[in-house]
């Protein structure tokens, strides 16, 4: 299961190329009208080891409405992906189609590098899940479309709270609260390495839906212009309450990132963590560190929040756009529709992943590993769509600013004040 280990965080590469973009149209040396020869795309390798037989099905079914076009599908690694976008579109030889992360689009986009795309064109355009959506939008233009989702859940070890006489997960915070009391007090005591609930420092992606929970925010706009928000009361409280949560039941190493979490977990010494739901195998799963004896100990829950409403968690997932120098404009996009439609996305249901609407996720089976992913995903949101938030990302301000918070370092006022004043040096640079 390591091969999903980066599938829905930011990869971050230079956009710099990107400038040269602006204004340009179809490559001219492209063969004329695009018809006939071949149209490529460039997926990520999980479309090749979770639903390789959506890929073939949907070539099959493009082959049938475009015969003569041959598709030939390349497959890119999360990390170096978008070093290899960048290059390929400041050259002349670019794809015809190309996957990205919902949290990396905003400066190609801004830079002039995708086309647009007409939403009526597509299946469930209309419900398209908004954490998704949101990052095609620009100026009132839509430049891609929204391909699947997922969404972090919370994962408990079945046996664990069997034993403290939990037979359900929690549904709502203070019963979290309370089956983390006596999972504490049941295991803690004898075990000083035991971590009741694994939270990392540095984990963003978690610690920010406290932060939204609580009616927070990353960062703003207001009058044209991003800026900080963590300082805000609402995003101090949030904060507050995750410290807490750290505090009271994390007895780990506070300046790590979730990185090697299905490894830690693995070691048995974690009861409840949150996480993305293919941790619950990966976790049991030797390839990514877990332990092989825990299998068939995980089941996952929709977290629930302080709020009373369940924890808005980060909703990753991916988009599919088309070059503006692509000369096989409308090609890609019948590639897209016939790979973006409903029955696309009941495939992709049927592959342990969330689709791209609100409709479908109706039809995540309820008590499968992915149903509290389904339930939790319409409160999913992104990273600010800013044109700076990448240069926020490589700078690490948020991982620090948590790390700060969370070994005491700083106080949660000093830490978020500071943040923002960092945030607001970078966040309106294109």
């Amino acid at each position: 299961m390591t091969r999903r280990l980066r599938r829905f965080t930011s990869t971050l590469g230079s956009v710099a190329v990107l400038a040269t973009l602006a204004g340009c149209g179809a490559d001219d040396s492209s063969d004329g009208g695009g018809k006939g020869g071949a149209l490529t795309v460039w997926l990520t390798i999980d479309a090749r080891e979770s639903w390789p037989d959506l890929v073939a099905g949907t070539n099959k079914r493009f082959a049938e409405l475009h015969p003569g076009t041959e598709v030939k599908v390349q497959y890119q690694q999360w990390p170096s992906k978008n070093q290899k976008i960048d290059a390929a579109l400041a050259g002349r030889e670019v794809p015809d189609v190309v996957e990205m992360g919902n949290s990396e689009t905003t400066n190609y986009i801004i830079n002039g590098a995708f086309s647009p795309l007409e939403k009526k064109d597509f299946d469930h355009s209309e419900d398209w899940l908004p954490a998704l959506a949101d990052a095609c939008q620009h100026n009132g233009k839509n430049y891609c479309v929204p391909y699947y989702a997922g969404a972090k859940v919370g994962i408990y070890r079945t046996d664990i709270l069997k034993k403290v006489g939990v037979t359900s997960p929690p549904r709502t915070y203070p019963e979290l609260l309370s089956v983390l009391d006596k999972v504490k007090a049941e295991y803690g005591a004898e075990d000083k390495n035991f971590s009741t609930f694994h939270m990392p420092g540095r984990y963003p992606h978690a610690a920010m839906a406290w932060v939204k929970d609580a009616g927070g925010e990353m960062a703003v706009q207001e009058d044209g212009r991003w800026k900080g928000a963590l300082s805000l009361p609402a995003s101090r409280a949030g904060l507050t309450t995750w410290k807490k949560l750290i505090d009271d039941y994390y007895v780990g190493d506070r300046s790590k990132d979730n990185g090697d979490e299905p490894g830690v977990v693995g070691q048995g010494k974690v009861a409840m963590f949150y996480g993305n739901t293919w941790e619950a195998n990966a976790a049991a799963d030797p390839r990514s560190g877990g332990n092989p004896a825990l299998r068939g100990k995980f089941d996952t829950f929709a977290f629930p929040g302080p709020s009373g409403k369940l924890l808005p968690p980060f909703l990753g997932g991916s988009l599919l756009a088309v070059p503006v120098k692509s000369g096989k404009q409308e090609l890609a996009r019948d590639w897209i529709k016939l790979f973006t439609d409903h029955g696309s996305q009941q495939q992709l249901i049927k592959a342990q992943t969330l689709p791209n609407n609100t409709v479908q996720l109706r039809e995540v089976p309820a008590d499968g590993i992915n149903g509290p992913s389904a339930r939790a995903a319409e409160r999913g949101w992104v990273t600010p769509l800013a044109p700076g938030w990448t240069a926020v990302e490589k700078s690490n301000i948020l991982p620090s600013m948590l790390q700060s918070i969370a070994t005491g370092k700083k106080t949660v006022e000093q830490a978020t004040e500071d943040a923002d004043r960092e945030i607001d040096k970078l966040i309106n640079e294109n």
